[in-house]
């Protein structure tokens, strides 16, 4: 299933500091970290669902991992709608293409041990200019 492509890169920015700087110059928003929920924010959303969604599923192709852009778009847009409560977590699972537990536990885990990391490095870009 292309979703499960979509998720694997989305998770690898998280993972691969090289890449997340490169989505980060590509989107011109955010921090390039794209791999949750959490991490997503609304104008890595809005990019990414909108006119650099072709330069990123290219970019992504290019890293190895093969998805349309309109994959791209079904991914992005459901996390943004279970983000805000419009998708349960079981028709979210059911779009993406994973199981409900798995969203959930995914859930929990990154709301505890991201929100700080994500306050650094916004922090550190606001006042910083790093």
């Amino acid at each position: 299933m292309a979703t499960v492509t979509v998720l694997k890169f989305m998770q690898k920015t998280a993972e691969d500091e090289t890449l997340r700087h490169q989505l980060e110059s590509l989107l011109g928003v955010g921090d390039g970290n794209i791999s949750s929920e959490a991490e997503l924010d609304s104008a890595e959303t809005e990019a990414l669902k909108g006119d650099r969604a072709p330069i990123v599923a290219d970019f992504a192709s290019q890293n190895g991992f093969m998805f349309s852009v309109d994959d791209l778009v079904t991914v992005v847009d459901a996390f943004q709608k279970h983000q805000s409560g419009e998708l349960s977590d079981d028709d979210f699972a059911l779009l993406i293409g994973t199981e409900p537990e798995d969203v959930e536990a995914g859930n929990q885990a990154l709301q505890v041990a991201n929100p700080l990391k994500r306050l650094s490095k916004y922090l550190s870009k606001t006042y910083l200019g790093i």
